[in-house]
């Protein structure tokens, strides 16, 4: 790989990893506007295909994605170094904050902070779901199957489901039955490899149990970082009884307050079971199977646009995950905008995206800045 390629990559997904807010839409929105956009690694198609294919595998969405992009942009060596800058910052702020609460009792509140950089990222969303959707709802049916994603959405349908759904609906109306079964083997193969568990070993929290236990997670985990709390529930404290239900609410919070993706809540969590080097076999260990899944989407993706009936499925997928998008974006908005600051600071980031085509990471900072000093007087 080129010197220039691999500064290319690394600064990028390194900034990335330290301003990443708002969780996974938000993530992909940035990601969106930075490789897309600004440096055009890519077309929108090809993004919107290497988006599809990552939300319909386990384990972190966005995460998946930056190293997807990486791989599309030098291969294996560019999906590790996506996926480690990305990944990186968000575990040592995790871990930073894990060491505090273990300390004190408590971990520094971020609260002003994301007062002020989450209205930003809705603006970032909301374009980013305006572009990607012009691309990905082509056509009145397209339309109309992204609409009924949407309402599903808000119904509580699984993303997976909602995912796998559109995809099928899409297929079904592309070619005949007997087409199908013949030209749908490659990629049926693709999604298979989301499938597969392994178990925790041991009822003590040793390094071995840990790293079988948050492997699985990064294997079994779909839909969001969101949907880990449930698994982190079920495992951690149900099955195992190694957490009480306040510490995984905080290790839940610890990772919203942290830039990039949620599963770094991995490493808060390791830490609280066996110190540091918990912290390390956790991490490692919930996003190990995404370096392999990713790198199988960015691989596969560009050679599945050939096949027609691959095509339409694939289609179907992009029309929903916009579709989700859309929906995270709105939750996150009615969450977010709360009062008059806040709105004041998403309508001005939307006019400076929008009209002035303003950096988003200065935006970033400049909302989180503004957002401390605000919870500072108020």
């Amino acid at each position: 790989m080129p010197e220039h390629e691999k500064g290319e990559i690394l600064g990028l997904f390194l900034r990335l990893g330290l301003l990443g807010f708002g969780g996974p839409a938000a993530h992909i929105a940035l990601m969106e506007r930075e490789a897309v956009e600004r440096r055009q690694w890519l077309s929108r198609e090809q993004f919107l295909d290497l988006v599809g294919g990552c939300n319909l595998l386990p384990g972190p969405s966005s995460t998946q994605v930056a190293m997807a992009l990486g791989y599309t942009r030098n291969g294996w060596p560019g999906l590790l170094i996506a996926g480690i800058c990305f990944i990186v910052p968000a575990s040592l702020a995790t871990l930073a904050l894990a060491w505090a609460y273990v300390r004190y009792g408590h971990f520094p509140q971020a609260q002003g902070l994301l007062y002020g950089a989450k209205p930003v990222m809705v603006a970032i969303i909301a374009q980013a779901v305006w572009r990607l959707g012009r691309m990905a709802l082509h056509g009145w049916g397209l339309g109309l199957l992204g609409a009924a994603c949407l309402a599903a959405a808000f119904a509580g349908v699984p993303p997976a489901v909602i995912l796998l759904l559109a995809g099928g609906l899409t297929l079904a109306f592309a070619g005949s039955r007997a087409k199908a079964g013949s030209s749908a083997r490659g990629f049926a193969w693709f999604l298979a490899t989301g499938g597969g568990t392994s178990s925790a070993a041991g009822m003590a929290a040793g390094l071995l149990p840990i790293a079988l236990t948050f492997l699985k997670l990064g294997v079994v985990v779909f839909g969001s970082g969101y949907v880990l709390l449930a698994f982190l529930h079920a495992d951690l404290i149900d099955r195992l009884h190694w957490i009480t239900e306040q510490q995984l609410l905080d290790a839940i919070t610890a990772g919203q307050v942290t830039p990039g993706p949620v599963f770094a809540t991995a490493t808060f969590l390791g830490y609280l079971l066996h110190g540091w080097s918990g912290a390390v076999v956790a991490t490692v260990a919930i996003f190990l199977p995404s370096f392999f899944l990713a790198g199988l989407v960015g691989a596969l993706a560009g050679r599945l646009r050939q096949w027609k009936l691959a095509r339409a499925f694939i289609d179907g997928v992009n029309a929903a995950a916009v579709a989700l998008m859309a929906e995270v974006g709105f939750l996150l908005g009615k969450a977010t905008l709360i009062d008059g600051w806040t709105w004041a600071i998403g309508l001005a980031s939307a006019l400076l995206l929008l009209r002035f085509r303003v950096n988003a990471t200065w935006l970033i900072v400049g909302g989180a800045i503004l957002g401390m000093g605000l919870r500072g007087l108020f």
